[in-house]
């Protein structure tokens, strides 16, 4: 990952745009809270940048940016307990080559690697697997550079409470200099993906939970199948048996990225052709079975560039929730490109996760960017509001602390925490100053 010192920035999908007032690339803790006290000086705030795969305005700076593209790496291995300590701005890709080459792995992935360790927990994302968390909950420890300069850790017994509230920080308690990670040894997944009609999948969808160590699957808003994918790991030993090449660059490259793209583009250029295209999508889809290294499964390739919105919701309401977008959606005056991703996860103890104390189902909607979406997300957040959705802090959502303080049980302990550890709010911006509130 390149070094940027750009007062300019945007976001991946080109939906947030912000400019420092001055960057900063640290090397070692000690030069963070150099740079930390440094703000302080002068009055100004500080946000980590991080990958900007954030749909939101989590990672726009207004005053000090900090790019941790210098301070990456694996730092600690303990490989008889597996844990495993990173450096803040290493990406999940460079993670996940790190523990391969340790003979460890993540329990769970979600299917973008671009992100830095520290974003893709502080956002709180996740893959799917109803009896796994995100990717916060496999966090042990941290340790973070607080707004007077200080360098703290917090784990469940040191400094707890912290602990419960930056898993899941919105860069809003310090900068996270280092995450520690539980690891378990590598594994080979298998992956089976079909399409199956969708009144069959919600059916059975507690079945399909239950049977598989990850499930998921995405639904076309104007066809009448899902896409399903089960992945499941093999025992100790197995040996991975991928796609090959050939068909692996066919079918994720050509069908998912190039071929997809080019659809897209031809739906925003007539918008007329959004349904037929949408259902030609869908009836594209072909069985496929293979297995590899686990992260190579759980991560895909996106280079079709979209914006999202995604809301957690209680497991039990997601047939019901389905049900009302199944009929709405195509009532939308503008039509829909992206499929709807659904998945699922174990219920937690952090604060701000999106799952905390519940057991979750997740709806991710999508739209090609440069097509009119914010209908159709107002729709969809109109549905998960009637059963508690809590939105992804990493995508596009309208909540601010009002709203979000009904949803979260530990929202106002999590405020007492941001304001014994940053009082004067160094860390805030104007995302973080709306959905915590600005005092």
């Amino acid at each position: 990952m390149g070094r940027s010192t750009a007062l300019a920035w945007r976001n991946w999908a080109g939906t947030e745009t912000a400019t420092a007032t001055a960057v900063r690339s640290p090397r070692d803790p000690g030069e963070i809270a150099e740079a930390v006290r440094w703000a302080a000086d002068h009055g100004t705030t500080v946000t980590t940048r991080g990958s900007g795969h954030s749909f939101t305005a989590i990672g726009a700076a207004h005053g000090l940016a900090l790019d941790l593209s210098r301070w990456t790496g694996v730092c600690a291995a303990d490989l008889g307990t597996g844990e495993v300590t990173v450096r803040a701005g290493t990406t999940i890709a460079a993670l996940n080559a790190e523990l391969d080459g340790l003979g460890r792995a993540l329990a769970n992935l979600g299917d973008i690697d671009a992100q830095t360790v520290s974003g893709a927990i502080s956002t709180g994302t996740h893959g799917t697997g109803a009896a796994l968390g995100g990717l916060a909950t496999q966090v042990s420890a941290l340790e973070l550079v607080l707004a007077d300069g200080s360098t703290v850790s917090c784990s469940d017994t040191e400094r707890p409470d912290l602990f419960a509230a930056a898993r899941v920080g919105l860069g809003a308690l310090g900068v996270i200099s280092t995450v520690t990670l539980r690891t378990e040894p590598a594994f080979v997944l298998s992956a089976q993906e079909r399409p199956e009609p969708l009144p069959e999948v919600l059916d059975r969808l507690d079945e399909h939970c239950a049977e598989n160590d990850h499930f998921e699957f995405y639904w076309f808003p104007y066809g009448h199948k899902a896409l399903t994918k089960r992945n499941n790991r093999l025992p100790e030993g197995a040996r991975p048996r991928p796609l090959g090449p050939v068909r692996r660059f066919a079918e994720y490259e050509v069908m998912e990225n190039v071929a997809f793209g080019a659809l897209c583009r031809v739906g925003r250029a007539v918008p007329r052709l959004v349904r037929p295209l949408n259902r030609l999508s869908a009836s594209a889809l072909s069985p496929r079975a293979y297995s590899d290294v686990s992260h190579r499964v759980f991560v895909t390739s996106r280079r079709v560039r979209f914006v999202e919105s995604e809301y957690a919701i209680p497991r039990e309401a997601l047939a019901d929730v389905l049900g009302e977008l199944r009929a709405r959606v195509p009532r939308l005056a503008d039509p829909v490109m992206f499929p709807v991703e659904v998945r699922v996860a174990a219920a937690d103890d952090i604060w701000l996760s999106t799952a905390y104390g519940r057991d979750s189902a997740y709806l991710a909607i999508h739209q090609y960017v440069g097509m009119p979406y914010r209908a159709y997300f107002d729709l969809f957040e109109a549905v998960v509001a009637q059963v508690g959705g809590r939105p992804h802090w990493g995508k596009v959502h309208t909540l601010d602390a009002e709203a979000l303080r009904g949803r979260y049980p530990r929202f106002d302990d999590f405020r007492r925490v941001r304001s014994e550890v940053d009082p004067e709010g160094r860390f805030r911006n104007p995302y973080s100053a709306r959905v915590l509130g600005s005092d």
